[in-house]
Formats: structure tokens, sequence, C-alpha cells
């Protein structure tokens, strides 16, 4: 009878004990697939997505200078204000009405004598006199065939120069958030299939950066940190990229 009471009493604290062996092995494997959950859910993968779409000028702008030099003042101011007809002329036969033609502020300086060892003395010997006038019309391919004819004026005593015209796409705002969705959309593609290469899921988009984009002539390799925006051509390519990181899951 003492003997049974000796192994109840060393038979008591078994129970217990297995029980609380029992609840740390479930604790330990509740914490291990916690953490283990953490770990998988903080994994995440970057991917930089692209898009390019080819776009139309659909704008376009000339610039150039009438420039007239003469012995006196009034003389240099007259010779300029012939000009004007002859060029206005000239481009109401390419189908430019005077409203697309604009003309800016007249500017003018004295020319100095110069002597033989190079100082200039008080003595004026001439006065120029100069205007900018610009030309803006929807019909890029006008402007361009304009731009490259323009210049024959010198043979009608036109004193002109002229800059390279300026192309612009007037559609940008609307366009931006169609290439950039775009692009988005190809750094989703590019890190789902990443994931599905190593067995892993795609979980949700963690962050995601628009680079600034970049407008280049037609096949052209032209990239900026600031962007590039092209004037020169009327057929342009626009990039946009999307940095962007998701969970794997």
């Amino acid at each position: 009878m003492k003997r049974v009471r000796i192994m109840f009493k060393e038979n008591k604290f078994v129970i217990p004990a297995a029980i609380l062996g029992l609840f740390f092995l479930i604790s330990i494997f509740v914490i291990g697939a916690a953490w283990r959950n953490h770990t998988r859910s903080n994994q995440t993968i970057s991917v930089t997505g692209s898009a390019k779409i080819d776009i139309v000028s659909d704008f376009a702008v000339l610039r150039g200078t009438l420039t007239s030099q003469a012995a006196t003042a009034a003389e240099s101011f007259r010779f300029l204000n012939n000009q004007k007809p002859i060029l206005l002329e000239f481009l109401q036969k390419y189908g430019f009405p005077k409203d697309k033609v604009s003309f800016q502020t007249v500017n003018s300086y004295a020319l100095y004598e110069i002597t033989s060892s190079g100082v200039q003395t008080g003595n004026i010997r001439a006065y120029v006199y100069s205007q900018r006038f610009e030309i803006m019309f929807e019909d890029v391919n006008k402007i361009q065939n304009l731009s490259l004819d323009i210049s024959s004026l010198i043979e009608k005593g036109v004193n002109i120069s002229v800059d390279m015209p300026e192309y612009h796409y007037t559609k940008l705002a609307e366009l931006k958030i169609q290439i950039q969705a775009e692009a988005a959309k190809d750094a989703m593609n590019r890190a789902d299939k990443i994931a599905e290469s190593t067995g892993s899921e795609l979980g949700s988009m963690r962050s995601a950066r628009m680079g600034v984009l970049q407008i280049t002539p037609k096949f052209s390799n032209m990239v900026s940190d600031y962007g590039v925006n092209d004037l020169s051509s009327i057929e342009k390519e626009i990039t946009a990229v999307v940095s962007a990181s998701f969970e794997i899951r």
C-alpha cells in the first residue's frame, strides 16, 4: 500500500509535464509558422517595366529674323519695313495667312568704326535693325517645306535668317496616362514571370515610381536622366519607364 502511494506521488507530475510539453511543442510550431509567413510576406521582387508609343507631331513653329543695315537709323528702319510685305506675300503663296505670322519688337544697335589696331572709335559707320517673326501652323509638313524654301527670299533682297523648325505634339497630357499605365502593366508581367519561374506567386504591389518621359526622334536611342523632349523631328517615339516592387507569396 505504501509503495502504491509513492508511485502515485511520483506519477501525479507526469500528466501536467506532458501537457506542458505538448503546449510547448504547439507554441514552437505556431511561432515557427508565423515567422515563416512573416518572412515570406516580406520577400519582394523589384522590376522595371517600359512602354513605347509612336507619335506624329501635330503642330509646328518656324521662327526667323529680318535684318537691315544702313548709314542712318531712318534708312535702316525703312529697309527693314520694306522686307515685310515681300515676306508676307511669299508666305501667302505657301498657304500661310497673315494671322498665322506674328512679329516681335524691333531691335537696333549701332556699328562703330574700328581702327586698324582694333580700337573702337566713337564714330558710327552704320545702324542695324532687326525683327523676329514667328509662324505657327497645324500642318507640320507645310512648315517643313517652308523652312527649306524660305531662305530663297534672299534673292528678292530680303535679308533673312531662319531657325530650325519646332515640331510639337499637343495631346501629350492625354498620352501620359496611357503610356504610364502600359509601363506599369509591363512591370507586373515581368514580375509575374520571374515569380513563376521560382515557384512563387505574385502578390500585391508594394511600391511604384514613374520615370521621366523620353520623347525622341523615331529609332533614336537618346536617353536623359531629366527626360528628352525632341522638337526637331515630325515622327517621334515616347517611352515611359516604371520601377515597381511586388510582394511574393
